[in-house]
């Protein structure tokens, strides 16, 4: 650990202690076709209020042809029961050909707080659009408090001779699992992919909390059913069957345990009807977190020292040191070096100068290493003293010099080590062909860069970097092979909590860092086998 007295407790930024964590359940009604001969394709991107602004939380999976979708996505949000916390849910129609937003059909809205859901567990209210005039839509979220049981379980399912539903081809098989409460309601736990064209599916594994799953309680009835996939949304009943997840864990000792599908109006009308198929549980494990396995990261922070910033004896310098508040590069580099500090195996890797050249900033070369993002902060405050600031802004340099440490990394015989390049920057960079160019190589390595614009400076060029509303090219039309970066301009958090700075900057990292390693083929160590001796570089 840093020692008892954090970086954010020295500067005063302070957090509030979460109550309780809340799974949040949404499914809509009387959605609007798109036209005559087309349905929706909806999708639900929840926000949160902070300040005054609305700031993208998380969103569902988008439901093709659907006018009435229960989404199978859950979100996952902390409540805090002294806050008031403004929470908005707005429905996208997605266009088929594309899953951004920007050329979705916006749907309506609904406002609320978390605390009306958390009291009433069930909310239902009409979806307004623009002008806050209601439509036919609405929407329904359902709360349920988690139980504080951590563990997961991965499943996988196939089946086989699932009955034919469609004339001209076969049937395209989905599974959906639904958890039976107490009140005889039933939730949706998980919907899995359609196998088009498949009498005889295999169905890609997925992992689900044992809450979401069955409220921790392994005799809990659970509902399979079997759909015929139709590309108009009415789509056919193949069969079902009941289970529990005692009864799923039989598999954990390698067996395969499997079920009849059944169609209960076939049982009553064919006489000698023996079932629409079976389905098979291939896999089932469990894991807590105390068995998880991770990957260790390796965080690097790249600070911008150019003119542009104004002298840090000027106190309009983004830089200036204020005797009793944090400057915006000191709130930023703490929200969320905090939390990337904690999966750090190495101390934190220097700042580093993005201009014409990149120093350390404890301006020791040979040992560029802090202890903490404490020890960051204290190389940060006494540097400024002693440098002068000049030059353009470059920023390929930077993350060249961290890619060649995760080049080095991969070819190791375990590759164990993700490297973060945190990056704070005040303006428009003066390489981006180079920043391209790095970021589509940089794109093959275990590394993601993670950049918080300073200042009130025109940050388009960083929005393309970020890659969110197109793929990312270099120069030569090359392709990013995945998305390995993220942006996010501080002033749109400059009156919100640390927390929601760092929640938005670190929110694409895990899956980065999953799809990497997934590509790969690498597994993680389990935390057993290692020890951390934690420093950080800037």
């Amino acid at each position: 650990m840093f020692g008892d007295c954090s970086a954010a407790t020295t500067l005063g930024l302070f957090n509030s202690p979460c109550l309780t964590k809340v799974e949040l359940r949404v499914a809509c009604k009387g959605i609007s076709d798109r036209d005559a001969l087309s349905k929706p394709d909806p999708c639900v991107v929840l926000k949160m209020q902070s300040h005054g602004q609305w700031f993208e939380v998380d969103r569902t999976e988008v439901i093709r042809s659907s006018i009435s979708p229960v989404f199978s996505k859950v979100f996952t949000v902390d409540y805090y029961f002294e806050e008031v916390q403004r929470l908005r849910f707005e429905l996208h129609d997605i266009s088929s050909n594309h899953n951004g937003l920007k050329e979705a059909d916006f749907q309506g809205a609904m406002e609320c707080t978390l605390g009306q859901i958390v009291s009433q567990r069930k909310l239902s209210k009409a979806l307004l659009k623009q002008g806050n005039t209601a439509g036919k839509s609405s929407i329904t979220v359902t709360a349920e408090e988690l139980s504080g049981n951590d563990d997961y379980v991965e499943l996988a399912f196939s089946a086989k001779k699932l009955d034919d539903k469609d004339f001209f081809s076969k049937s395209d098989p989905f599974l959906e699992i639904f958890r039976v409460n107490d009140d005889g309601t039933a939730s949706l736990v998980h919907r899995t992919e359609t196998i088009m064209n498949n009498l005889s599916p295999v169905w890609k594994s997925f992992k689900v909390s044992l809450n979401t799953l069955c409220s921790g309680h392994h005799e809990r009835e659970l509902k399979c059913t079997v759909w015929d996939w139709d590309s108009n949304g009415k789509h056919d009943f193949i069969g079902e069957f009941q289970t529990t997840f005692k009864e799923m864990k039989a598999a954990m000792d390698g067996k395969q345990i499997q079920w009849e599908c059944i169609n209960p109006k076939y049982q009553v009308k064919k006489k000698n009807y023996r079932n629409s198929g079976m389905v098979i549980l291939t896999l089932c494990k469990v894991r807590t977190p105390d068995t998880l396995c991770l990957i260790m990261s390796n965080v690097c922070v790249a600070i911008d020292f150019t003119a542009s910033n104004g002298d840090p004896r000027n106190s309009c310098s983004l830089h200036y040191i204020h005797p009793y508040q944090p400057n915006e590069y000191l709130k930023a580099l703490i929200a969320v070096g905090e939390i990337c500090q904690d999966y750090d195996s190495q101390p934190i890797n220097q700042l580093i100068n993005h201009v014409s050249h990149d120093f350390a900033v404890n301006f020791d070369e040979d040992n560029p290493e802090c202890a903490g993002i404490q020890g960051v902060v204290e190389a940060y405050q006494n540097c400024l003293p002693k440098i002068q600031l000049y030059g353009p802004t470059n920023i390929a340099p930077i993350i060249q010099k961290v890619a060649d440490s995760a080049s080095e990394e991969m070819h190791t015989k375990e590759a164990m080590e993700y490297f973060i390049l945190l990056i704070l920057t005040d303006g428009v960079i003066t390489d981006m062909a180079d920043t391209r160019e790095a970021i589509v190589h940089a794109s093959h390595l275990p590394m993601s860069v993670i950049i918080v614009g300073i200042g009130s400076a025109d940050f388009s060029d960083m929005q393309m970097l970020d890659g969110d509303d197109g793929i990312l090219r270099s120069p030569k039309g090359e392709p990013v092979l995945r998305d390995i970066v993220q942006f996010v301009p501080f002033r749109n958090f400059k009156h919100a909590s640390p927390a929601a700075l760092a929640k938005s900057v670190l929110a694409e990292v895990p899956n980065q860092v999953v799809d990497y390693y997934n590509g790969k083929g690498i597994k993680p160590k389990c935390l057993s086998n290692f020890e951390s001796s934690r420093a950080f570089s800037p």
